[in-house]
């Protein structure tokens, strides 16, 4: 009897042992998938937040209060610096170069888009078991099977070109007089928003009108308690027009110029908007375990009101300021350790690393460029030590290429006319070049991107068709003009 009574209550404490294990290894970070918010602003600059450190006189309370109490990722880098090549390459998981999408979709319309063989994160996440809903600007393709809710979203509220007017009571009656006319190819920034495929009647600035609509996604998605949501909540602010409601103008009345004060108004928007999704989040109990990750697609444009200081140039350059974006993350289930990191991080890796995290599984097949940087973020460690990122934008002749290795940048543009060498980490805002100090170093990054440019693909279309007649006409690309290495 002593025997069994040893075995049984060893028995018993075996298997409190093993609940209460169980009990732990569920509370982990990580154990219930996350939900992911991707919120993607448009053209806003690397200075124009206020989780940057820079000095700005835009108000930024929202994202701040999100990435104080998250991660901060002052070296993050977008794939290209233009608003849909850089998509492309977020939702694909590869370069824009290597899918031949290296230009913005078509101008006023176009029966093309992001090549299908290319399975977005939208469509992983969504099988398996996420709700997926993309809201706002789309410009990867506008019809069949292009659009949103064949690429992997069962919502999709917004406009799928590259750009749109922000008040309805101004561009509505714009797109109504022309059709009246019969006119069929439309501005973009003038047609109609749409819900799944169905036109819709919008009466909102725009951008209050895709916060409300992620509010409402948020709200329907508490009510699918066994599916996690993936939301993309692409802004199109602060892109042009320089549009804004006479409330946020008057927040930032003592800004002088015209342009910036409006563009600043436009970020605001977007910073209240995120308020109200922030609130929902935690009245529907949602918000410990939603990841959400904050970038823009590119520089800031500076003639349009965009700050990117102290980074170099803007909105399409090779350097700094055309590519590095203010980017973020929040998660108290999965960020315990909060504060920055500084080491280089692309938005080619936001697929694998979401893709780890919500434990799916990637298409046979399915190639990516990026990593999961997750492990790395945890630990504090360079995710790709003595590996480079490339950008590349075509030009007539040599083209404009950046390689970015650990704290030394490569880059050449038109402009220069010569490849130059720059310590970002040190000079960020790329004044002493180091060529001539470091020559071998410098070689061996060009002939590191001149090896990675011979499997890229030919452009599948142009913004405009003279960007075609061009290329053609001047048998581009071209590429010994851009990777030749001068000689000292």
């Amino acid at each position: 009897m002593v025997y069994k009574k040893i075995t049984i209550l060893t028995l018993l404490a075996s298997l409190l042992v093993s609940i209460s294990s169980a009990w732990a290894d569920s509370s982990e970070p990580g154990s219930e998938r996350p939900n992911i918010l991707l919120v993607l602003t448009d053209d806003q600059g690397y200075a124009d937040v206020g989780f940057n450190n820079y000095k700005t006189d835009i108000q930024t309370p929202s994202l701040d209060a999100l990435a104080n109490d998250g991660m901060v990722f002052s070296s993050a880098y977008v794939a290209h610096p233009f608003c849909g090549p850089s998509r492309a390459a977020l939702m694909t998981g590869r370069y824009p170069h290597k899918i031949g999408s290296q230009f913005n979709l078509p101008v006023n319309g176009s029966s093309t888009g992001i090549d299908v063989k290319e399975q977005f994160i939208s469509k992983t996440l969504q099988q398996s078991g996420y709700f997926t809903g993309a809201i706002g600007k789309w410009h990867l393709g506008e019809e069949q099977p292009y659009h949103p809710n064949s690429r992997g979203f069962d919502e999709f509220y917004g406009f799928l070109g590259g750009g749109h007017k922000y008040f309805p009571s101004e561009y509505r009656p714009q797109y109504e007089r022309l059709r009246k006319q019969g006119l069929q190819r439309l501005n973009d920034y003038i047609t109609p928003l749409e819900y799944n495929g169905k036109e819709v009647r919008e009466t909102e600035y725009i951008t209050d009108a895709l916060s409300r609509e992620a509010v409402n996604f948020i709200n329907k998605a508490a009510e699918k308690k066994d599916q996690p949501f993936f939301l993309y909540l692409a802004y199109n602010a602060p892109h042009v027009p320089l549009e804004a409601t006479e409330e946020d103008l008057a927040k930032f009345s003592h800004i002088k110029d015209k342009k910036r004060r409006t563009y600043a108004a436009m970020v605001w928007s977007v910073d209240r908007g995120l308020q109200n999704i922030v609130s929902t989040l935690k009245a529907n109990k949602q918000f410990d375990n939603t990841l959400i990750v904050f970038l823009s697609d590119n520089g800031g444009k500076v003639s349009r009101g965009g700050v990117n200081k102290p980074l170099r140039e803007g909105k399409g350059s090779a350097h700094e300021g055309g590519h590095r974006v203010p980017m973020m993350m929040h998660w108290p289930n999965g960020l315990k350790e909060t504060g920055t990191y500084a080491y280089p991080v692309s938005a080619l890796d936001l697929y694998p690393t979401f893709v780890n995290l919500a434990n799916a599984t990637l298409p046979a097949g399915k190639t990516l460029d990026g990593k999961d940087i997750w492990p790395s973020v945890i630990t504090d460690e360079n995710v790709r030590a003595g590996e480079s990122l490339f950008l590349m934008r075509h030009r007539l002749g040599a083209h404009d290429v950046s390689v970015r290795r650990d704290q030394f940048k490569a880059v050449r543009t038109k402009a220069s006319g010569r490849w130059q060498l720059f310590d970002v980490e040190n000079d960020i805002g790329e004044q002493h070049d180091l060529s001539a100090k470091h020559p071998q170093l410098l070689a061996d990054m060009i002939r590191d991107v001149a090896h990675w440019s011979w499997s890229n693909v030919p452009p599948r279309w142009f913004h405009i068709h003279e960007e075609g007649d061009q290329w053609r006409q001047h048998d581009m690309p071209r590429f010994s003009e851009t990777f030749k290495i001068e000689s000292k």
